[in-house]
């Protein structure tokens, strides 16, 4: 039971890597200070990031202590609860010393959980004997309103047997970071699992089961061909088929490009029963805000659910309105991270009496299939769940 953790009636929070999703999660809890939070340290050794988040937080009149490392600001005894949004290989890391800290923090940490199973499995175990803390991944796609609505309506029954879950991916290249630190799989996991993580974590939800084994065919066809850094070329893949099976008979397949900017969605989402259909669409990414449509169909910006049986066809498809009005700020994910801050903050407040929303288990699985594809892609075969597992 986590309840070690002193909770004051502010909930104080760290933030452990500040580039642009650290400030993304600062604006969020900036957002729900009504709820009783407060950002009170950061920790990042770029000073650029530091800079930009301190003047973030000075707009919004809250003094932050500002660490060069995440030791520093553990040992400090300031914080609740830490947000580590660092870059993918660094998470294992500081993971491990949150965990084994004298001091309890509760953790809410980016997807993904690690870049390898290896890691993934270390900080679960490690987890399991720090009773006393709660850690939460950051797979936050599964709170986007109309993805949660087309959820419920699969829950619900209203599909049947789930039997296919089809997601597709058409965008942008990755996005430049702080010392191009994602241009590489040795630091990001590879493309399957740093972005594709949240796609492969919606198919187990769809499913309803675990998954057995993936087969890929991914290249990288266009982008960063050209780059070079510290003499290196990235390696990251830009296109890929992925098919996952699941241990119920279900399916489902991934449709990545990432050289697409001309799509009209950037997301793309099919659930397919025996009795019926639902699809959820995403528009284009955008720095300010994320636009998206879901198709179930599931639409984003205006919020819209559809979804159909074989019996009625297409006259008898519903069209549903997805709102959820505790949302105060869009940001870059629909709503989803505020959601997701919400939900934790629950988690935390409850000292014990409820579990994180998104465990370390679905961290865990969401990883490896992303580890499985990018083998399969390499060796050119099905890779069994089991043997990235072991």
């Amino acid at each position: 039971m986590a309840a070690a953790v002193a909770i004051s009636s502010t909930v104080k929070y760290g933030i452990i890597g500040v580039g642009m999703m650290g400030r993304e999660h600062l604006i969020n809890l900036h957002h729900l200070r009504t709820e009783g939070v407060a950002v009170v340290a950061i920790a990042d050794p770029h000073v650029p990031s530091q800079d930009l988040a301190l003047q973030l937080a000075q707009s919004f009149n809250w003094p932050l202590k500002v660490f060069s490392g995440h030791r520093e600001l553990l040992d400090s005894g300031l914080c609740d609860v830490l947000v580590v949004s660092s870059p993918n290989m660094t998470h294992y890391e500081i993971l491990m010393d949150i965990i084994n800290h004298p001091k309890p923090h509760h953790v809410l940490v980016e997807k993904p959980l690690c870049t390898t199973v290896a890691h993934c499995k270390e900080v679960v175990n490690a987890a399991r004997k720090r009773q006393d803390i709660l850690v939460q991944v950051g797979l936050e796609y599964r709170y986007m309103p109309p993805v949660a609505k087309l959820i419920e309506i699969v829950k619900g029954g209203n599909l049947g047997q789930v039997k296919m879950v089809a997601i597709r991916e058409h965008r942008f290249p990755f996005l430049v970071k702080v010392n191009n630190w994602n241009r590489f799989n040795v630091n990001s996991g590879g493309t399957l699992v740093e972005k594709c993580c949240h796609f492969f974590d919606l198919m187990r939800l769809f499913a309803g089961a675990n998954p057995v084994r993936v087969m890929a065919s991914g290249a990288i066809d266009v982008n960063h061909k050209d780059e070079i850094y510290d003499g290196k070329v990235p390696d990251i893949i830009d296109n890929a088929y992925v098919i996952v099976e699941f241990d119920n008979g279900s399916r489902g397949m991934l449709d990545l490009c990432m050289f697409a900017e001309g799509s009209k969605n950037e997301q793309e989402i099919s659930v397919v029963g025996h009795i019926g259909k639902g699809n959820a669409c995403v528009f284009p990414f955008s720095l300010i805000k994320i636009t998206s449509m879901l198709q179930g169909e599931a639409f984003v910006p205006e919020s819209i659910v559809r979804f159909g049986t074989r019996e009625k066809g297409r006259d008898g498809v519903h069209t549903l309105k997805a709102e959820d009005d505790r949302i105060k700020y869009d940001g870059l994910h629909h709503g989803s991270s505020y959601l997701e801050h919400l939900n934790f903050l629950s988690a935390v407040r409850a000292k014990g009496g409820q579990a994180p929303a998104v465990g370390l288990q679905d961290g865990l699985i969401s990883v490896a299939i992303g580890v499985a594809a990018q083998f399969s892609i390499e060796k050119g075969r099905f890779v069994p769940i089991a043997e990235v597992m072991d």
